[in-house]
């Protein structure tokens, strides 16, 4: 038997629906973006995402803030803190959901810094182009006020988790590139919605002004929301043209566990860098390393 390999997961989510309220996940009969809810709609603890993830060594991993309601921002933190505390230390690091335009965003800030694994934010700017209609989350990028949050994050040495949509690649460039020292984190490949050769090409042109930023990373997760039935083939070009304008030390994998659970198993993603990515030193990087190093967490092997 081969030995298993050793993962940080850079992007998954726990919940318990009696400690923290969902909206999404207590809605029965609606469609997301990512598709039909219903099979995830039930608690996810450290045990089923350990279960999931029993072919590999997880050495460590990074809870991403789920869809809380904003008063349950610090209950969840508070939660994750608490679990991770118990024997797995699943997660090793939290993004939370602080709303980067209230006016009390350094209190909430320290609330949720009060806890270990606290390591950032993540407010999404966008989901996909119909549900952001109804949000309007993308006006974010337009207010002052979303701009001094992240400079609050910014002073604080805090990270910032990124979801975005094509639309809003050109204004998230600019407004990020007014915080060159924060730390950010680009979710989910970009969100690619639009997989034909033009998507493809001004996705490139657009990740290219994001891999200017010196502190911006990229993470491999999530395109099953994009491609249900995605292979090693269909994302290759986009690991590919990641390492390429990001470079080695800046790309990182997660599972978006158990989202991605709806499309597949949990090491779809990790062997399918495994064969697109040849360098095992690469590999180890993309996989393990350099995430541990973006959300300040030492590994223990």
């Amino acid at each position: 038997m081969s030995e298993k390999r050793c993962i940080y997961d850079a992007h998954h989510h726990l919940w318990a629906l009696g400690q923290c309220r969902y909206p999404w996940l207590k809605a029965k009969g609606e469609k997301r973006f990512f598709g039909d809810p219903t099979p995830i709609q039930k608690d996810y603890l450290t045990k089923d995402f350990l279960e999931d993830a029993s072919g590999f060594h997880v050495l460590g991993s990074t809870h991403i803030q789920v869809g809380v309601v904003e008063d349950d921002a610090i209950r969840e933190t508070t939660w994750l803190q608490e679990t991770a505390d118990q024997a797995t230390g699943v997660p090793s690091a939290i993004v939370g959901f602080a709303d980067l335009t209230s006016n009390d965003i350094d209190e909430a800030l320290a609330a949720h810094g009060r806890h270990d694994h606290f390591r950032g934010i993540r407010q999404i700017i966008g989901r996909h182009p119909i549900e952001d209609q109804k949000t309007k989350s993308g006006a974010l990028l337009e207010d002052p006020r979303f701009l001094n949050g992240l400079r609050s994050l910014e002073r604080e040495g805090l990270r910032f988790d990124l979801q975005m949509i094509e639309p809003q690649y050109q204004s998230a460039a600019r407004l990020f590139s007014e915080v060159p020292e924060l730390a950010i984190a680009i979710c989910h490949f970009a969100s690619p919605w639009d997989l034909s050769s033009d998507g493809f090409r001004r996705w490139r042109n657009a990740m290219a002004a994001f891999a200017a930023l010196p502190c911006c990373y990229f993470k491999f997760s999530g395109f099953g929301m994009f491609k249900m039935h995605w292979t090693a083939s269909d994302i290759a070009p986009y690991v590919e043209t990641a390492l390429t304008l990001f470079g080695e030390n800046r790309c990182m994998a997660g599972s978006n566990f158990p989202v991605d659970k709806l499309y597949g198993d949990y090491g779809r993603i990790w062997r399918a860098l495994e064969t697109i990515i040849n360098d095992a030193n690469v590999l180890e990087k993309v996989t393990l390393t350099n995430a541990a190093r973006f959300y300040g967490v030492d590994l223990a092997r």
